[in-house]
């Protein structure tokens, strides 16, 4: 199983419409919130690329906003940890 941890920018929620759609797809397994951070859960990976959005919502004016991260790591074998940061687009 592949976790996706996306840490989401301060002030913001994932809107509700983007939660239903990732949970369409058949690769997702679940999806957690807790507290600041998505979990996404995937079956497996295999090599064909994967393209996942969040729409995120601003609940909260944050002045100098700083990056967040996203973390991809296979749930038995943690080792092999990705992270990557993002600020948003469209901002």
């Amino acid at each position: 199983m592949v976790i996706i941890e996306v840490s989401l920018l301060s002030g913001f929620i994932m809107t509700s419409r983007s939660r239903m759609l990732l949970e369409n797809r058949t690769i997702v397994k679940k999806i957690e919130v807790k507290a600041n951070v998505v979990y996404i859960y995937l079956e497996k990976l295999n090599d064909e690329s994967q393209t996942f959005t969040l729409q995120l919502e601003q609940v909260i004016q944050v002045k100098n906003l700083k990056p967040a991260s996203i973390k991809i790591y296979d749930y038995y074998q943690p080792g092999g940890l990705q992270i990557s940061y993002y600020l948003g687009v469209g901002f």
